[in-house]
Formats: C-alpha cells, structure tokens, sequence
C-alpha cells in the first residue's frame, strides 16, 4: 500500500477520519492525500439567470474555495511530521471527483466518513460512502460518525 486517499467533507467525521488515515498512512509507510471536492456552481440557466444577472452565486463559490483551502491547510498542519501528506482541492460531484482523483493516483485505499442518516436519506439523497463502495476499484474504509 503506497497511496491512501481520505476523502474529507469538513463534516463531525472529519477529525476520525483524518485520524484513520494518518494511522494507516503511518503503518503502511504511504502517502496521505487529503481530498475535499467543491461542488459545482449550480447552473445559473436553471434559474432564469446569466452569470452577470445572479453574481452573488460566483462570490459564494469563490469563498467557499477559500474556506475550504484554509481547511485543508489546517488539517494539513495536523498531520505528524512521520507521515509524508498532501492536499488537494477538487470540484464536481463529490464522488465523481473522487473516484477520479483515486484512479489519476492509483490510491490503494480510500478512507471517508459517513453521516449516517439512515436508510431512508441514503435512497432520496444518495451517499457519497456508499456510492464509493459500489464504484471503487479499490478498498473503501468508512469511518461512521460517533453518536453521544
């Protein structure tokens, strides 16, 4: 095992995963890529609207860029100085872009958190966890958010 990718969504489950990770980087001496995805601006045409008629869309994204760099920079700074880690800011559907960015790297093990929301919110909403672990062409490890 050379590559392992932690997804990471900046939700409760971040810190147990970022965890996960870090240890199974440590002890199979791999590298650790952090990965968040940026979802796409939605589709300005869908609501009736140009670019230059809706521009608060572009500056929320633009923001949220921000934000999530200076997390994942964050994070970055968690990891011990044993384990050779990265990051990278991806956009798209999050588990295309996953999925994607596993194959580019030819990760060996993708790890991510789950919400766990039920059954019911898995079917209406979809799962990033769950569409991972039908799609992946490599090992999946989902880290369930701990419930107090």
């Amino acid at each position: 095992m050379k590559t392992i990718v932690a997804a990471l969504d900046f939700s409760d489950s971040t810190s147990a995963v970022l965890a996960s990770a870090v240890d199974q980087a440590r002890a199979f001496k791999a590298i650790l890529h952090l990965l968040h995805v940026l979802e796409a601006e939605p589709a300005y045409t869908a609501y009736g609207f140009t670019p230059d008629e809706f521009p608060a869309i572009h500056t929320f994204q633009e923001e949220a860029r921000k934000r999530a760099v200076a997390k994942l920079d964050e994070l970055l700074a968690t990891v011990p100085s044993d384990v050779e880690a990265r990051t990278k800011l991806a956009d798209g559907s999050p588990l295309h872009a996953i999925i994607e960015y596993v194959a580019e790297h030819s990760a060996d093990l993708v790890i991510l958190g789950t919400h766990g929301h039920g059954v019911v919110a898995s079917l209406l909403l979809g799962s990033v966890a769950e569409g991972l672990i039908r799609k992946a062409a490599v090992p999946t490890l989902v880290i369930p958010v701990k419930r107090s």
